[in-house]
C-alpha cells in the first residue's frame, strides 16, 4: 500500500473487477473479475482500488481463484475490519501490466471505441461497453442516444479488426 497522498495513478488504468466483500479474518478480499479470464488480476502485482480519480495503489501479497471469484491479500490490509472498507470498490490494473495474448485474442477493453458495422456497410455505432449475461458476452453499441445490445457470439460477430478499429457483425439497423 502506498500511503503517499500524491501518488498519481497511471494513465492506463483499466477496471477489471470489484470488491465483493472481505474474505477471512486476516484482511483478505473477495473480488468479482469482469472477465472470464482473470489473468489480469492474478498475474499483476500492483492493484489500484477506488473510484476513478480517488484510487489508491496496493501491492498484491497473494491471489488465487476461488470458484468464479478471486481471493487476494494486499500488503497493508491486515484485518477484516480494514478489508470491509473496500466492499464495492472497483479494482483496476495498469493496461501495460496485462499478460500478453496471442494474435487472435484481445481484452474487452481493446474493443471499447471500435466502430461497428454490418456487411452492407451500415454504421451501427461505437462499442461503448461489454457485459456478461451468463450465456455469453454482449456488445453495447451506442449511436445517436440509442444503445444496441449485440450478442458477442461467432454467429453474429463476423470480424474484429483491432488495427482498423472496426467490428463487423451480422446485425441489421432495425434490430
Amino acid at each position: 500500500m502506498n500511503d503517499d497522498p500524491v501518488a498519481k495513478p497511471p494513465d492506463d488504468l483499466v477496471v477489471v473487477g470489484r470488491v465483493l466483500d472481505a474474505w477471512g479474518l486476516k484482511g483478505g478480499l473477495k473480488i468479482q473479475p469482469y472477465s472470464e479470464d482473470a489473468r489480469a488480476l492474478l498475474e499483476t502485482r500492483e492493484w489500484w482500488l477506488g473510484d476513478p480519480g480517488a484510487e489508491r495503489d496496493f501491492e498484491v501479497f497473494e491471489s488465487r481463484m476461488h470458484g468464479q471469484t478471486v481471493t487476494v491479500r494486499l500488503v497493508g490490509v491486515t484485518d477484516r475490519e480494514l478489508a470491509e472498507r473496500f466492499k464495492g470498490q472497483p479494482v483496476s490494473v495498469p493496461r501495460t501490466r496485462f499478460p500478453g495474448l496471442d494474435g487472435s485474442e484481445y481484452y474487452w477493453v481493446d474493443l471499447i471505441g471500435l466502430r461497428v458495422s454490418n456487411p452492407a456497410g451500415d454504421d451501427l455505432g461505437e462499442v461503448s461497453g461489454l457485459m456478461e449475461n451468463g450465456a455469453h458476452q454482449i456488445l453495447e453499441v451506442a449511436k445517436d442516444g440509442l444503445v444496441r445490445l449485440i450478442p458477442f457470439v461467432a454467429a453474429v460477430v463476423l470480424d474484429v479488426d483491432l488495427k482498423g478499429r472496426r467490428v463487423t457483425v451480422d446485425w441489421q439497423l432495425d434490430y
